[in-house]
């Protein structure tokens, strides 16, 4: 009965957000919009999916939207919200472990055995640097472990009308993680009413005091465009490993319109950054010509 309770509370959010916000199929628009004198033969992106939508849900450019792709470290999104809507104390102190090692792909992290930060500053961490000893810790002291993570953060899935998405660990080191770019449309979307998220998402870095008696560690947000004054970006997450390619995610401002972005499996560190700039010289040339 508390564990029903308890999945009930992190839906709510959830629930109020599918019924007030949707993303229409991809290439539906009303007609007669100023998106259409854009001409997306002129637009060449490498990522294998891409998905934009302006603020009035209306498509912008879609390209293989509806296939499921793993989606790496942008599945420390959904991480994010869960623990926000289950309402655990974001100042309770967690400890790293030997629990928290990547065993998977083996990745390193700076924050080693014994650092101790807040559950909000860890929250941080991993959606700025995308950290992946940060998920960890922060799925293992969910209520019921890593499965107890991993079945909310499914459950938010479905009621957000993610038919394609599953999850399958916190940290999106498994290649298990997938979603389409439709879905995760409606991910960003969501993950916008979280202010912790935007704040955290968009900030250049962030500095934290994991060890006593030590100093400061400086982590560095993994979105190199948050450096470009000519991007004003109100969310934004990355994601990569060897199954997924690289990914991006963003809302921004691009013609002085809120447009949600989504890239997922291109070849290279710099494409998803290279189609993104594309994507706005695209958009800003077309509807100024």
């Amino acid at each position: 009965m508390k564990k029903a309770l308890l999945f009930l509370l992190l839906l709510l959010p959830a629930i109020t957000l599918a019924a007030s916000q949707t993303v229409p199929a991809a290439g539906t628009s009303a007609s007669d919009t100023e998106w259409d004198s854009l001409n997306p033969k002129r637009l060449k992106l490498r990522s294998k999916s891409a998905l934009v939508i302006d603020g009035s849900g209306q498509t912008v450019y879609a390209k293989d939207i509806d296939q499921p792709r793993p989606i790496a470290s942008i599945t420390k999104l959904m991480t994010a919200m869960v623990i926000i809507d289950s309402g655990l104390s974001l100042e309770e102190k967690i400890r790293i472990g030997k629990a928290d090692r990547d065993l998977l792909k083996l990745t390193g992290s700076r924050l080693k055995y014994g650092a101790t930060l807040s559950r909000g500053e860890l929250l941080r961490v991993a959606l700025l640097a995308s950290d992946n000893r940060a998920a960890s810790a922060l799925g293992r002291t969910f209520p019921g472990g890593h499965e107890g993570i991993i079945q909310a953060m499914n459950h938010k899935a479905a009621v957000l009308g993610m038919s394609t998405s599953r999850f399958t660990d916190p940290t999106g080191l498994d290649a298990g993680n997938i979603a389409s770019a439709r879905d995760l449309a409606k991910m960003v979307r969501a993950a916008m009413a979280y202010p912790l998220i935007r704040q955290a998402t968009t900030s250049k870095s962030v500095e934290v005091y994991p060890y006593k008696g030590r100093g400061m560690l400086r982590f560095g947000n993994t979105n190199r465009l948050l450096k470009n004054r000519k991007w004003k970006i109100r969310l934004s997450k990355t994601g990569y490993i060897n199954e997924s390619g690289r990914c991006l995610i963003m809302m921004a401002d691009i013609a002085k319109k809120p447009l949600m972005i989504v890239l997922l499996d291109s070849f290279g560190k710099l494409t998803p950054f290279g189609d993104s700039n594309r994507l706005r010289k695209w958009i800003e040339s077309e509807l100024s010509s």
